[in-house]
């Protein structure tokens, strides 16, 4: 049985949201990614920073969508996802990405793009990108470039994804 909830991330959160990108990779790259996008008012959307938190209000876990676009079209960028190391392959993680997709859904947004493990990401219903005529602008497998849209009647545009420059892409 799950212990934990999710909610979208407040200013008291920011700290502990670092905290969990920085056990979560071996690198600051992460942590430093989602400063820098939350610094970005063009990318930054509000409500769709959320997380995971245990039973004792500790955040456990982070998924983060902001805005990028495929080629002049607004879209969104999945990442990153994080969880603490001792709380991974529980369900933490993915309920905090199907929160955020479900946020972004209310918001009325189309299309997320995710770079990731083909063998993950599918659960929430991503498929290849390529299979909807968007691309990345680097080199990457087909299976680890997906995207997802959201809503039955809604088509996905077409193009390259331009990511905001905090990716530096």
């Amino acid at each position: 049985m799950s212990e934990w909830t999710t909610r979208a991330e407040t200013a008291d959160d920011i700290a502990a949201i670092r905290e969990v990108n920085l056990a979560a990779f071996p690198t600051t790259a992460e942590a430093d990614l989602v400063d820098e996008l939350r610094a970005d008012r063009q990318a930054w959307i509000d409500g769709l920073s959320r997380i995971t938190v245990d039973e004792h209000g500790s955040v456990i876990g982070h998924a983060l969508l902001t805005r990028c676009h495929i080629d002049e079209q607004p879209a969104l960028a999945l990442a990153p996802c994080a969880v603490l190391p001792a709380r991974q392959r529980r369900g933490v993680g993915s309920a905090a990405i199907r929160a955020v997709l479900e946020a972004a859904r209310a918001m009325g947004e189309n299309t997320v793009l995710v770079l990731g493990h083909a063998d993950y990401y599918p659960r929430f219903g991503f498929v290849p990108a390529a299979r909807l005529a968007i691309h990345p602008p680097f080199e990457v497998s087909e299976e680890e470039m997906m995207a997802l849209t959201l809503g039955s009647r809604r088509t996905a545009p077409t193009g390259t994804i331009r990511y905001p420059a905090a990716f530096g892409i």
